[in-house]
């Protein structure tokens, strides 16, 4: 099965962090005593956004979605956990929205349905996680195009013992060295066609669990998140236990947005009034969830918990998770003072260097995967 880069890359972490991590039963605040429609305060999105206004993420929830799960209300959750979906009032600095936001868990909860198509088939969604490698992928039948990036860059690594490879970069790396992933994928091709690995190193019999890496002792790669597994094998697996040694897809000249947010091209049009009002709003809680993150992480790690289907998602980890989003640059701004905004090169640059991997796309500009319209340059993570 040939899953979306969105997919493969968390389908790697279910296994490994569900069985390792520990659970951890965290009180957030859900009440019966919701506002309905009626009696909820009005906002800046009354009368001009869906409501409830629909995210649909890529996975199960974890702190790389901290800036959506963010504007929920939390002492006002409303959570169905045979359909993995929470809504809430939405807030953003505290102040009501005027409509309540519907965060849906993506991956299994959809049947593995890439967000793009996903999309498309359930019109209720306004927003969804769509990286521009799968934008690039599915234009010709499921077109999106993001409005806003939560991640400036993406955490996708490929990752090594340093006791046994002293060594910096992937490249650097015994040509014999077996990496261990978990199938076809475009970023592989671009590393074979960059001479980064050869083709016969890569091994995609990846099923998720450490078992391999860690029977290997240090003589293989494997891929993963540098947000995740860096903390999980130094700390939550005790045959491990010690550092690992990494470097970023990204930095190897694969620049994708990540789990942009993206819109149906007609989407945009039809609520361009609300996206006005909502992508600057989705811009603060970037920055407002990468300041303070503590109370949002509550909520994702009990919503992992209460949606009981193999995915476990420590708070502790969701805590590091952002500690590292913000050390290495995965949040943060653009070239400039703003957070969110897309660097029309680079994403020409990312045309580049994966239609000839892809083999389709030919005809695409930056311009019909993403657009800065509705960002406001006034909003950024502030320096230091």
């Amino acid at each position: 099965m040939n899953l979306p880069p969105s997919v493969s890359w968390h389908l790697l972490r279910l296994t490994a962090l569900g069985v390792l991590a520990v659970l951890a039963l965290v009180a957030v605040g859900c009440t019966d005593d919701d506002p309905s429609p009626s009696d909820r305060a009005e906002g800046p999105l009354t009368g001009i956004c869906p409501d409830p206004l629909v995210i649909q993420t890529d996975w199960y929830p974890e702190a790389e979605h901290g800036s959506v799960y963010h504007l929920l209300d939390r002492d006002h959750l409303r959570i169905e956990t045979d359909t993995m979906r929470v809504t809430a009032p939405m807030v953003s600095g505290g102040e009501p929205m005027g409509v309540d936001l519907q965060v849906r868990v993506g991956g299994p909860a959809i049947g593995f349905q890439q967000v793009a198509a996903q999309m498309h088939a359930d019109r209720d969604v306004v927003l969804g996680f769509v990286g521009t490698d799968e934008a690039i992928q599915t234009n010709s039948r499921f077109p999106t195009v993001a409005v806003v990036a939560p991640l400036e860059i993406s955490p996708q690594m490929i990752m090594w013992d340093p006791e046994t490879y002293d060594v910096d970069t992937i490249a650097e790396l015994p040509d014999d060295t077996v990496v261990n992933v978990f199938g076809p994928d475009a970023y592989l091709d671009h590393l074979v066609g960059s001479g980064i690995v050869d083709r016969d190193q890569l091994d995609g019999g990846y099923t998720g669990t450490p078992a391999r890496f860690v029977a290997a002792d240090g003589t293989i790669a494997q891929q993963g998140f540098a947000t995740a597994e860096p903390y999980s094998y130094e700390r939550l697996i005790d045959e491990w236990g010690r550092p690992v040694r990494f470097q970023l897809i990204h930095d190897t000249g694969w620049e994708v947005y990540a789990q942009a947010l993206a819109a149906r091209p007609d989407a945009i049009e039809d609520h361009a009034d609300c996206l006005e009002q909502l992508v600057p709003a989705i811009q603060q809680a970037i920055v407002d969830y990468a300041t303070e993150p503590s109370a949002t992480n509550a909520v994702i790690s009990d919503l992992a918990d209460r949606y009981d289907d193999g995915w476990v998602y420590e708070e502790e980890l969701a805590d590091w998770s952002v500690d590292q989003q913000r050390s290495l640059g995965i949040v943060g701004n653009g070239p400039d003072d703003t957070v969110g905004d897309f660097d029309l090169e680079r994403v020409q640059g990312v045309l580049d260097t994966a239609v000839p991997v892809m083999e389709i796309g030919h005809d695409l500009t930056p311009e019909d995967l993403v657009t800065n319209r509705f960002i406001d340059p006034g909003i950024g993570l502030p320096s230091g």
